[in-house]
């Protein structure tokens, strides 16, 4: 028991500290933004780059915090049947959902990683006029699913867990 919350913290801070450093991204994204308005509307002179840079920092952003976001059940939740259910019943649908986010994470995880290979391989860019390298942030698709499968199974355990009346605190 002892080695399985060890392993539901040490993943849960892992994401966490992810979430925290991707959510960094929302700054520089601001600033491209920020950046491109100004040079179109006052000085007439449009960046072909800053919408196309703001998209590829969205991407990792959105799948960094992704799973800490799991965690937190920072998603979206249908509060009013779930707020209604005793803390077992809650549990054991929770075991449920989570066991359904393990099996579409590995699904995701075998269907892109030939994606990211690829990429990789062929040194993918975005065929646009500024036409910067794309491999990175595809190849972080793979990865990001990982990290979901690794916080989904963690919060797989805690609800089992919860399903025998252990409440765990949430890190």
């Amino acid at each position: 028991m002892q080695i399985l919350n060890g392993y539901c913290q040490t993943i849960t801070q892992v994401n966490r500290w992810l979430a925290i450093a991707a959510s960094s991204l929302v700054f520089i994204m601001v600033a491209v933004i920020s950046y491109e308005v100004v040079a179109r509307y006052f000085f007439d002179a449009p960046t072909i780059w800053a919408l196309e840079l703001s998209t590829l920092l969205l991407g990792p952003y959105f799948l960094l915090a992704g799973p800490y976001f799991l965690h937190t059940a920072g998603h979206v939740n249908v509060d009013i049947l779930y707020s209604k259910l005793s803390p077992r019943i809650a549990a054991i649908a929770d075991t449920g959902i989570y066991a359904v986010i393990v099996l579409i994470s590995c699904i995701l995880i075998y269907q892109s990683i030939p994606i990211a290979q690829n990429s990789i391989d062929s040194g993918e860019t975005s065929f646009s006029s500024w036409n910067p390298v794309i491999w990175p942030v595809k190849t972080l698709i793979p990865v990001a699913f990982s990290l979901l499968l690794l916080q989904s199974i963690a919060e797989l355990l805690t609800a089992i867990q919860r399903i025998g009346g252990r409440e765990e605190a949430r890190a």
